[in-house]
């Protein structure tokens, strides 16, 4: 399988078409190997319209709307990016080429080492693969110029906002389902504000549930 051509093909008929303009985006997903990050059993399948399922519960997002994402968080060269749920590394590559340093978060030991030395021995030696509680995110290397929350979520912790430089972007899908939205979270003061950017419905992370509440 030509896998360059593949990869060509998704950009201009699946990325493209979904409004993402940005130039670095797209070069980014032009030059990551995304059939490097998938199941060899699935290779044949890295470039299909759809999520791709990398370990039980988890998967590597669809490309339209990792894209759209990864163009709404805005990474510059200067930004220190947390990725929360990295899963095989796919997108923290992408990340990669856009930031300054990436740390990708992963609670899946078995995914976050096939991550890290995918990302190693393809050359991503700005990626550091971290393993903790997803909903905790990273404060040992915060604070963070941008998080990319890598997957659907009930609600956002606030030990993300936490963990947010002032200035800093966070993008993340809230909702489950074709009622999810993508929502843009800029911390200025040290105070959060939100807006809605589309809608979108991709695949949960697990956790972040809200919590049982009682009605009397």
């Amino acid at each position: 399988m030509d896998y360059t051509a593949a990869r060509i093909k998704m950009v201009d008929n699946q990325i493209r078409t979904t409004d993402v303009t940005s130039h670095s985006v797209l070069e980014a997903f032009l030059t990551v190997p995304r059939e490097a990050f998938v199941p060899a059993q699935l290779k044949p399948l890295a470039y299909i319209d759809n999520d791709i399922e990398v370990a039980p519960g988890r998967y590597l997002m669809e490309p339209s709307p990792l894209a759209k994402l990864v163009q709404l968080a805005v990474v510059t060269r200067e930004d220190v990016v947390l990725e929360v749920g990295c899963n095989t590394g796919y997108a923290s590559a992408v990340l990669s080429k856009l930031a300054g340093s990436v740390v990708a978060l992963e609670t899946d030991e078995t995914l976050a080492a096939t991550a890290s030395e995918t990302l190693s021995e393809l050359g991503y030696d700005n990626v550091a693969v971290v393993t903790g509680e997803l909903e905790k995110g990273y404060a040992a290397e915060a604070p963070y110029d941008a998080i990319f929350v890598h997957g659907a979520v009930e609600v956002v912790p606030e030990a993300f906002f936490a963990q947010l430089r002032d200035g800093g972007r966070l993008v993340v899908v809230e909702g489950y389902g074709n009622a999810s939205q993508a929502r843009l979270y800029i911390k200025e003061r040290g105070i959060a504000s939100e807006r809605s950017a589309f809608n979108t419905a991709v695949k949960p992370l697990p956790g972040f549930r809200k919590a049982a509440e009682f009605v009397f």
